[in-house]
């Protein structure tokens, strides 16, 4: 398979803006470098060095906001084909910084693409976490259930992660953490990776999802393929 046109957006929802050490992105780099071994392009971001308010609105400057950058993000989104949305877990859950993407993805999600579906339809999702206390399978699940739930793909085996022993202590990419070295991790992140690529290269070969029953321009001029409704 050629995964040479594929386009993999990394969003890094760490608390700490560039140039600050994030662990996380010891993660998104691990996953990067199985997805440019295959030639597909990767690009990765964090959230945090940019101005995003909370919201499910486009532009949040329309509800008293002084300035949203969310708009000037929004077009890295549209032209990647795998999105991995990763970031740290505090208190047990994701960071305030991937909530905040995650609803502001949501406000995008009625857009629609050229064949009247969701603007996520055919794109193709993944999550990376890290910290020093349990939670990623906890907030794994949430992230993965809401790609979804908005158009995104999730292929198997779609999360991976790293944590630390419980309580103050070694983060990923500190001397001595055993992180980078941890077999588990490597494995789920590099089959996390394949997985997305094998399936966002599959959708986009076959032209993504046929349109036919699941188009909302389609279903709101009344043409609703295999909706029966209930006998009077």
């Amino acid at each position: 398979m050629d995964y040479s046109q594929l386009k993999i957006l990394y969003v890094n929802c760490t608390l700490k803006k560039s140039p600050t050490l994030s662990h996380t992105q010891g993660l998104i780099d691990l996953s990067r470098r199985t997805m440019e071994s295959q030639g597909a392009a990767t690009e990765s971001f964090r959230l945090v060095d940019s101005v995003v308010p909370p919201g499910v609105k486009p532009d949040m400057t329309e509800s008293g906001y002084d300035r949203d950058d969310w708009p000037e993000l929004w077009p890295r989104f549209v032209e990647a084909d795998i999105l991995c949305v990763a970031g740290p877990i505090w208190l047990g859950e994701n960071s305030s910084v991937m909530r905040i993407l995650l609803e502001r993805l949501y406000a995008m999600s009625g857009l629609l693409n050229e064949q009247g579906q969701y603007s996520f339809y055919g794109k193709v999702a993944c999550t990376l976490l890290s910290g020093n206390e349990d939670g990623v399978k906890h907030s794994a699940m949430g992230n993965l259930y809401g790609l979804q739930h908005i158009g995104y793909t999730i292929p198997p085996q779609a999360d991976a992660g790293w944590l630390g022993a419980i309580g103050p202590g070694l983060s990923y990419l500190d001397d001595g953490s055993g992180g980078p070295e941890n077999d588990f991790t490597n494995r789920n992140t590099v089959f996390m990776s394949w997985n997305a690529l094998h399936l966002a290269a599959l959708l986009k070969e076959n032209n993504f999802y046929p349109a036919l029953g699941n188009s909302r321009r389609a279903w709101d001029k009344g043409d609703k393929p295999g909706f029966i409704p209930a006998p009077e």
